[in-house]
């Protein structure tokens, strides 16, 4: 079919374009037909036109490069075999990603009912064929990456997706209510949820909201001795002259060292 066996890899992913027909060549409809129809070549064509969107998508979606491999490749068998029951009332995209994203959902949720242990982030098998190690963030940024990775991970699924679409991506809602297959307004309560969410979760990254350390309180500084001619020098432990201490006894430690000699 084109796609079978090949692992996806992802690239930069740009804004979403309204337009499904490229600067040469068939729209995606047209493709999408021709699949149908028998071409070989068709849906290998469609699949890499949009890949490196759906790829960011399921990548984020999932944030783990193994899962949303196999998302994506799930995906894209699904939308192979059911592409004879497109009906046409959205963009192929638009179809394209409502399946990715179903796959991404439905990985999330075999995961919360069967979690498991991942592996450290950054450390895969480099011939996995997923295109290696996944860039680290810069050393500066990693650990806020890493925090804000796992709060969007702590999120519903749906508030999730919703987010992703809208706030990663760029997509309009209107776009992602067809994505999803929602309403409108259901996309912007889940996004306003999952904001609400995310600020309580993340508002320690806030410029300004750092902690800071408590302040000692400051001690009262005691007067320097006093110094001159007339005054003796003496430490700030035993302000009496060594003449005056005495023993237990009563009797000074001069008169001790006498008796003893």
């Amino acid at each position: 079919m084109g796609v079978r066996g090949e692992r996806v890899t992802g690239g930069p992913a740009g804004p979403p374009v309204s337009s499904s027909v490229p600067p040469s060549g068939p729209a995606d409809l047209d493709l999408l037909h021709a699949h149908v129809a028998g071409d070989p070549h068709a849906f290998a064509e469609l699949f890499h036109r949009h890949r490196d969107r759906l790829w960011a998508v399921a990548l984020r979606t999932l944030g783990d490069r193994e899962e949303a491999a196999d998302a994506l490749q799930d995906a894209l068998l699904s939308a192979h075999r059911a592409a004879g029951r497109f009906r046409g009332d959205s963009a192929v995209t638009t179809w394209l990603h409502r399946i990715v994203v179903n796959a991404c959902l439905d990985r999330i949720r075999r995961r919360q009912a069967h979690p498991t242990v991942p592996l450290p982030d950054g450390v895969r098998d480099t011939d996995s064929g997923t295109g290696g190690v996944e860039p680290a963030a810069p050393v500066q940024d990693h650990d806020t990456a890493l925090v804000v990775r796992q709060a969007l991970a702590d999120l519903p699924p749906e508030q999730r997706a919703a987010l992703i679409l809208v706030d990663v991506q760029g997509y309009p809602v209107a776009e992602v209510a067809r994505i999803l297959d929602v309403a409108e307004g259901t996309v912007k309560s889940r996004c306003a949820r999952g904001r609400a969410r995310l600020a309580t979760q993340l508002g320690h990254l806030r410029p300004g909201r750092q902690k800071t350390e408590p302040q000692a309180t400051p001690q009262r500084a005691e007067p320097a001795p006093a110094t001159g001619p007339n005054v003796p020098a003496v430490t700030r432990g035993n302000p009496r002259s060594p003449e005056g201490v005495r023993s237990g006894s009563g009797r000074s430690r001069r008169d001790l060292h006498q008796e003893d000699a």
